[in-house]
């Protein structure tokens, strides 16, 4: 089985990808696809930068960053993985990464980062999950589950 761990950096996609590792030293066999996306530059940054390959440059290695925490979780439970930097909207490229990986199960947090996009626009998660053709698994907050108790 192939996972996919959209991680934004955010604790809560850590937490997804601890639930990641504990379905997988559980007994269930696969790897894993840790996917960063991020968003396209602004008018302001392409007229400011004024070289489009110095914005894509500084965007991968954004990604790269921002996977860092999820892969010492996972080279320290011995789990394998690829990784994806992309760039554009979150959950339509989450979407695509799913489908070019051909992942069988997509691992998220229900909220990260993006506060302001999520109350305007709705969730990543949320469209994640109902654009999906495979299951999605979404992992909440610990005190918003125990709260719902």
């Amino acid at each position: 089985m192939k996972i996919l761990l959209p991680v934004d950096g955010s604790e809560l996609s850590l937490e997804a990808v601890r639930f990641a590792v504990r379905l997988l030293k559980n007994g269930l066999q696969g790897t894993v696809v840790l996917a960063n996306v991020q968003e396209p530059a602004t008018l302001y940054e392409l007229i400011v930068a004024h070289d489009p390959e110095v914005i894509d440059r500084v965007s991968a290695e954004a990604g790269l960053h921002t996977l860092a925490s999820a892969q010492a979780l996972l080279d320290a439970a011995a789990v394998g993985y690829e990784c994806e930097v992309a760039k554009g909207d979150p959950a339509h490229t989450i979407i695509d990464i799913a489908e070019r990986f051909a992942c069988d199960m997509v691992v998220m947090g229900a909220r990260g980062t993006s506060a302001l996009r999520s109350a305007m626009m709705g969730s990543v998660s949320n469209e994640v999950l109902h654009a999906s053709s495979v299951p999605v698994v979404i992992v909440k907050a610990a005190e918003e589950a125990s709260s719902s108790d």
